[in-house]
């Protein structure tokens, strides 16, 4: 499965950068090294990277555990291109979870950014929108119906976003999550029909 590619990649490369300040420093995301230097590459190496244990192991259980799940449904709706169809949603959700960013940092040489964020939260997004009813465990103890778990995901990461009381990425957070829920409407729109019935199914 495309998914355990993607975790054993990603967890070996951030790995090797923790230790490694000078790989961490060319794979990063930087829009002012993407728009001024041309190195485009930054717009997708960053999800190879963390910013610690805990960043990368919050992403890779994410992954882990709706991932799978979405190359399942992926399959049942588009048979042998669903391999194509993850992969574009994984690499999608990043370029698109950093376009706020590229273009309010683009002349900041200062602003980095790092980790998978954006692309597992595309990912987690979609697993919503085929199954908007399942229960998510909310720090692995409080079951939450996805549905309304990506009301609140979404509100939060817009309202910490605002504010900037930290130091996440949290556009990207909600950006790649709006890109997750889009995508399987973006390959075959009659999916929205499906996702409205599951959803007034339960009310």
């Amino acid at each position: 499965m495309i998914t355990y590619l993607l975790l054993g990649t990603t967890i070996l490369v951030s790995y090797i950068a923790f230790s490694n300040s000078a790989l961490m420093d060319r794979l990063q995301f930087n829009a002012a090294h993407v728009i001024h230097r041309r190195q485009y590459y930054r717009l997708l190496s960053h999800i190879l990277v963390h910013a610690n244990w805990t960043h990368l192991l919050v992403n890779m259980i994410v992954l882990f555990f709706f991932g799978r799940a979405v190359e399942e449904y992926l399959h049942f709706w588009f048979g042998r291109t669903s391999t194509a169809y993850f992969l574009l949603l994984y690499l999608g959700g990043a370029l698109f979870s950093n376009l706020y960013a590229l273009i309010k940092h683009q002349n900041n040489y200062y602003y980095n950014a790092v980790g998978a964020s954006g692309a597992v939260s595309a990912v987690l997004f979609a697993f919503i929108f085929f199954n908007p009813w399942e229960k998510i465990y909310f720090f692995g103890v409080l079951p939450i119906p996805g549905i309304v778990f990506a009301v609140l995901y979404l509100a939060y990461s817009y309202h910490m976003s605002k504010k900037q009381l930290d130091n996440v990425a949290h556009d990207a957070h909600f950006l790649g999550a709006v890109f997750g829920f889009l995508f399987p409407i973006l390959l075959k729109p009659s999916l929205f029909s499906q996702f409205i019935d599951q959803l007034f199914r339960q009310l």
